[in-house]
């Protein structure tokens, strides 16, 4: 077992992970004792099912590549997170919402106005669950500074938080 976490720590350089592969590889091992041959080298045959395990490992991760999303760009572009005044009314809740973008505006709706849960809206929009989660992030974050936007044309100031740089 020491050989075989050794070589392991070598592949992945991450202790927990070559933990996890070693664990993985004896597992294996003893769900596939059947192919091994008597009389062959037991270490050099762990050590293969270790480096097909690591292969797995290695294809599973390319498969989980993280693609540029437009809504992120757009996330990028809302820096600053004002605070929302107090006194404002539903017109003006109404007005801001319109300015949002409609893939935004509508979970918006739905979860704060329509109290409809996540799934609810995965399920009604036909989106997956994270994606609704997502845009109603920044779908309030876009509300937000619209609304502080709005507040800023009737003379409203915005409240600086303790070490925040304007």
């Amino acid at each position: 077992m020491a050989d075989v976490f050794r070589f392991a720590m070598w592949l992945t350089r991450d202790r927990t992970v070559a933990e996890d592969l070693t664990q993985e590889t004896f597992e294996q091992a003893l769900k596939s004792f059947r192919s091994y041959e008597l009389g062959t080298n037991c270490k050099a045959w762990l050590i293969k099912i270790l480096y097909h395990q690591n292969g797995k490992r290695l294809r599973k991760m390319n498969r989980l590549r993280l693609v540029e999303d437009l809504e992120e760009m757009i996330a990028e572009t809302v820096a600053f997170v004002p605070s929302v005044p107090q006194r404002i009314t539903e017109t003006e809740v109404l007005d801001a919402l319109r300015i949002v973008p409609k893939q935004y505006s509508q979970i918006v709706v739905l979860a704060d106005v329509e109290d409809f849960s996540y799934k609810e809206i995965a399920r009604i929009l036909g989106i997956p669950m994270g994606t609704v989660m997502s845009r109603l992030h920044r779908g309030r974050k876009l509300l937000r500074v619209e609304l502080a936007a709005y507040a800023r044309g009737f003379g409203f100031e915005e409240r600086k938080k303790v070490g925040e740089r304007k």
